[in-house]
């Protein structure tokens, strides 16, 4: 792995990174008839913590006092945004969730800068994922609400993740694995139930534990090792590519066709992507 990383350019693992960050969810919505939506969250997040133990060795990071308390807020986070992400997926499209999302990653990229860049990218993606929010999906205030939960996750989630690498609670892989575990830990009262139903066929299983490496590992992974390479407002534009891979991947796996009015929905938020500044 440590040859590869650096062998392999860094745009290369971001783009392998594009594509199994919604390819993951997408199986997953596949799995929601069969196992349940929470039941498929913890299969996502087991075999996820699963694969990370042996490699990252969390009871390491979780070891002093100062670093336990963040990592298991980070986790506890971790395991509530991904049930509130395939909540929202249960109801609406993979590409509208994914555009709700962004609009918390530039809210929070304009809370760290507040230029006149980061407000015309703020206003853009808003307007965009106004317009992915039609009369259709509007109908579905329960799906909206969970989008939302979801989108104000990822900013605590990505906040906390900055937090972690700055107190140097281990590598940045080390640190998700930590958290991954304590996520499994938070999750199992609520999903472990519906999951029980996957453990008597083991073609289910084997899918669940597919979502988990397509969702959690492979994606996580390669952008830990796209960063470590490219400066941050590279990577940050880089992101802008993000919800037209979830678009594409939904069309593809879910039959999920985007209208006109939607593809100028997605194409505003990847501008406005594109165009925000990170903060430092």
């Amino acid at each position: 792995m440590s040859r590869a990383a650096t062998v392999v350019p860094p745009h290369a693992w971001f783009a392998v990174s594009a594509v199994f960050h919604y390819l993951g969810p997408s199986f997953a919505v596949l799995l929601f008839p069969a196992v349940g939506v929470l039941g498929v969250a913890w299969l996502r997040i087991a075999s996820a913590a699963l694969i990370f133990a042996p490699i990252t060795k969390p009871w390491r990071a979780l070891r002093t006092a100062k670093n336990r308390t963040l990592l298991i807020a980070w986790g506890a986070t971790l395991a509530a945004m991904n049930c509130s992400f395939y909540l929202a997926l249960s109801h609406l499209p993979i590409s509208l969730v994914a555009a709700i999302e962004f609009v918390g990653t530039i809210g929070l990229a304009l809370y760290g800068v507040r230029s006149q860049r980061n407000f015309v990218a703020f206003a853009t993606t808003i307007a965009g994922a106004s317009m992915l929010i039609n009369a259709t999906w509007s109908s579905d205030p329960i799906g909206l609400a969970w989008a939302f939960l979801n989108g104000v996750l990822f900013v605590i989630y990505v906040a906390l993740g900055h937090r972690v690498a700055q107190t140097g609670a281990g590598s940045g892989i080390e640190a998700l694995g930590a958290a991954m575990t304590v996520a499994f830990v938070f999750v199992s009262p609520i999903g472990f139930n519906d999951a029980i139903h996957a453990f008597t066929d083991p073609t289910l299983l084997l899918a669940g534990i597919g979502v988990g490496v397509c969702s959690s590992v492979i994606p996580y992974v390669c952008d830990q090792l796209a960063m470590s390479r490219l400066p941050r407002a590279s990577f940050a534009l880089l992101l802008a590519l993000l919800p037209a891979s979830a678009t594409i991947i939904g069309a593809i796996v879910l039959a999920q066709i985007p209208s006109g009015r939607d593809v100028v929905g997605i194409a505003l938020v990847m501008a406005g992507v594109a165009v925000h500044r990170p903060g430092r």
